[in-house]
């Protein structure tokens, strides 16, 4: 059995990975209070001292082979977020106790390995693969590679130059009063609206650019104009960006797997385009989001090479 723990800025999370190469996942998202668009790193963390015991409590850790915890948001030299320590301490006091070991990787690193497993493409961990992170706190292209450390070697190929996808949704979705996160609100509300959008992304290069969706929502609103339109305004505006992103690296990469990872991933209008136009993989909803389980298939892969 192998366990694993990721306690980002969103979600306290435990994923064990059994014998029979099943996970189970346990999961707490954070609260955010009304209105409001995100959390502190102290409130975060505090939370996250509250939900662990929790989740803890739930699991028997008496067959454990190895833990993994994630420890940092990327794969980066100076990358680094104090809710991440949680579950650092947990993971380290767990892998103390039953005397085997630690692997630390990225949160990044997780969401790949969560939408690889959930794809059942655990064999892309040794070719060569495009990832798309969406996210509240990231989007950003990813060339992927084998690494004999890492087990994965992510290079940023590009990303948003200023609005995250999710931080889009976010901020429109509690300005049609939703409680964050609202991406699955705005993408429920999206899917009764009629209206069929044409938006010409704002891209420099490789890199796209979201803080327009933003204000023409503020505008759309101003007019009074239908929730559920401004929702599809804002999920197409979001859709047609990645699409752009995308269809720049398979001309400049080559027609190369395409998986998808982090919590935007899971919107229905997104996935619809990208699939009828790309070789692309969507992780499950319950593994698009954050989750420790890509994290407990690390441990194993680490282990593995061992």
């Amino acid at each position: 059995m192998f366990v694993g723990f990721d306690t980002s800025n969103y979600t306290t999370s435990v994923a064990v990975l059994d014998d029979s190469n099943n996970i189970i996942q346990l999961k707490q998202i954070l609260t955010v209070k009304q209105g409001e668009k995100g959390l502190r790193q102290s409130d975060a963390l505090f939370q996250h001292t509250v939900n662990m015991p929790k989740l803890v409590s739930k699991l028997d850790f008496s067959n454990i082979q190895a833990v993994g915890v994630s420890t940092r948001p990327r794969s980066i030299e100076g990358s680094y977020m104090p809710c991440f320590l949680l579950g650092q301490a947990v993971a380290t006091s767990v892998a103390k106790t039953n005397n085997v070991s630690l692997y630390e990787t990225s949160h990044q690193a997780g969401h790949i390995l969560a939408a690889l497993y959930s794809c059942n493409r655990l064999d892309l961990v040794n070719e060569r693969f495009i990832a798309l992170h969406l996210s509240g706190g990231t989007t950003e292209a990813l060339i992927v590679e084998p690494d004999d450390d890492e087990v994965i070697k992510a290079t940023l190929v590009a990303k948003s130059n200023d609005l995250k996808a999710g931080q889009a949704i976010d901020r429109v979705g509690v300005m049609l009063g939703m409680t964050f996160p609202c991406g699955k609100q705005i993408d429920e509300l999206a899917q009764t609206s009629q209206k069929e959008y044409k938006i010409k992304p704002s891209m420099n290069g490789f890199d796209c650019s979201l803080s327009g969706v933003e204000n023409k929502a503020k505008q759309m609103l101003e007019k009074n104009e239908n929730g559920c339109d401004i929702a599809k305004f804002v999920l197409t505006y979001v859709a047609n960006s990645v699409e752009a992103m995308l269809s720049k690296l398979v001309h400049e990469y080559g027609d190369l797997p395409i998986v998808f990872s982090g919590g935007v991933s899971s919107n229905s209008l997104l996935r619809e385009k990208i699939l009828t136009n790309f070789n692309a993989y969507f992780a499950k909803p319950e593994f698009s989001c954050d989750n420790a389980s890509g994290i407990a298939v690390y441990a194993k892969l680490k282990q593995g090479r061992e």
